[in-house]
């Protein structure tokens, strides 16, 4: 193995181990870098660090060095970002327009919002007097910090994954032990040298690890030092984290798969629709959680709606995801590869109609826009989460059949439904058993906006207030009024 790449942060100190692992660029299969391979020795030291910088200094209670070094941080991603963006593009295979939005900058902005946030939000509140045993009685709420988060994250959009745990976790006053993906380990090992070098946060608040080793991950949900566990990932990898967590009676915050619906009203702009679906799914090569991936459509109107989304798809530039014209560029592994390809053609074989796409594109990762028209609802690649730029259609009787089959899912966590009856399209998109949703078009992802799912896509809520208050907990007081 070479000589690693960038460096584990633990206790304050930047450090190699003595293994490596290579990190690949997905647009060409070359090693872009080596990342050092921790093990469960680094693992129990960050986790040790994160527990005495809890327990023993005032990292938990002093809001205004917390603002202080959230501010930092910000500063200090900012003034990095180009860097932080070739390294993007080269690592994760974002395109570099993606890296001008939810790839980089727009998560940077996260760091902003809960700085500012804390500069406002009542850690203390006041439940008023009650009458008892004939005196008056005070109660209140203070709020406190959850303690030492493990923190785990993928790798479809590493910057955005770890600042929306890594940012309200510090606000909240939290100590954090940060595991990169291992398709992705330099971005996330990037963010902890400019915590190190750039920022006041005391030694052992944010640890910084990068490791081929489950075991690692299985260490940092089942520790008893370890008081909360957020993970973004899969449905089945967070199955074991709940399980494994439940021996501690941990807080678990998951943020999991989906396999999310657009419906296509019969009233609806079928034009519109289709761009969207067919851009949507493309998007990061299709590697995203709240993507669309089933478009639902009137049976009368499926084989124009086919026709338009495979004309759009047919637009989609693929290639180098460094060029600014490029929209789509590799998935992050042959691996993931296969498993797409494996997908479509298991679809293909149950009765799906291949319209456009299914083409493996070399050297690289590259796999093509993917239409496949006439798809069964309860087909496994209907149900299942495919991680790819494939979107499936599926034909509908009327609003109650889109209903039932937009929720036909064990999944919850986005969709979508485009209608020129305003009203009528709120009330199928609250029918819905989603987290998030999008009524022609509306964009909901931002730093404010709580994001999560219901069912299988996850527990919890990440950003916006509900963000923050994942990592807090309450504390009732009561005292005599004298």
């Amino acid at each position: 193995m070479g000589e690693a790449s960038r460096r584990l942060l633990i206790d304050g100190q930047l450090v190699t181990t003595g293994w490596t692992f290579e990190s690949l660029n997905p647009a060409t299969g070359a090693v872009l870098g080596y990342a050092p391979d921790a093990t469960v020795v680094e693992a129990e030291a960050a986790i040790a660090a994160a527990r005495r910088a809890f327990d023993s200094t005032d990292w938990s209670t002093d809001v205004q060095l917390r603002i202080r070094c959230l501010d930092q941080l910000y500063q200090a991603l900012t003034e990095h970002k180009e860097e932080l963006r070739e390294l993007t593009i080269a690592e994760v295979g974002a395109t570099r327009t993606l890296t001008h939005g939810n790839q980089l900058e727009t998560p940077l902005g996260i760091v902003s919002y809960y700085a500012n946030l804390l500069r406002t939000y009542p850690m203390t509140e006041e439940l008023g007097e009650v009458e008892s045993r004939g005196q008056q009685h005070r109660r209140w709420v203070e709020k406190e910090a959850a303690g030492v988060v493990a923190a785990i994250v993928a790798y479809n959009y590493p910057h955005q994954l770890a600042l929306a745990k890594l940012a309200p976790a510090l606000a909240a006053g939290c100590t954090v032990v940060l595991k990169g993906a291992p398709d992705t380990p330099l971005v996330t090992l990037a963010l902890g040298e400019l915590i190190a070098e750039h920022t006041d946060i005391p030694a052992g608040v944010v640890n910084v690890l990068s490791s081929s080793e489950v075991a690692v991950g299985e260490l940092l949900t089942k520790h008893p030092d370890v008081d909360a566990v957020t993970f973004t990932g899969s449905t089945v990898t967070g199955r074991r984290i709940m399980a494994a967590a439940s021996d501690s009676l941990k807080r678990v915050f998951l943020e999991l798969g989906g396999k999310s619906a657009a419906i296509l009203l019969d009233d609806a702009d079928l034009t519109l629709g289709a761009q969207f679906a067919a851009f949507s799914i493309c998007t990061q090569a299709g590697q995203g959680c709240a993507l669309t991936t089933r478009l639902l459509v009137p049976r009368q109107q499926h084989d124009e709606v086919v026709q338009q989304v495979a004309k759009f798809m047919g637009m989609v530039r693929l290639g180098d995801p460094g060029d600014p014209k490029t929209y789509m560029g590799p998935l992050i592994s042959e691996r993931q590869r296969d498993k797409v390809d494996g997908m479509v053609k298991r679809a293909v074989a149950a009765g799906a109609e291949l319209v456009i796409g299914g083409e493996r594109v070399d050297p690289g990762y590259f796999y093509t826009p993917t239409l496949l028209a006439g798809v069964d609802p309860d087909s496994e690649i209907a149900q299942e989460e495919v991680f790819g730029p494939v979107l499936a259609v599926i034909q509908y009787a009327d609003d109650e059949d889109a209903v039932r089959i937009a929720n036909n899912s064990q999944y919850g966590l986005s969709g979508a439904v485009f209608g020129k009856d305003q009203d009528r399209a709120l009330a199928i998109a609250r029918r819905i058993r989603t987290g998030t949703f999008s009524v022609n078009g509306g964009n909901y992802f931002h730093a404010d906006v709580p994001f999560g799912g219901y069912k299988q896509s996850g527990i919890g809520r990440e950003m916006g207030v509900p963000g923050l208050e994942e990592f807090l907990e309450r504390k009732t007081f009561a005292t005599v009024v004298a």
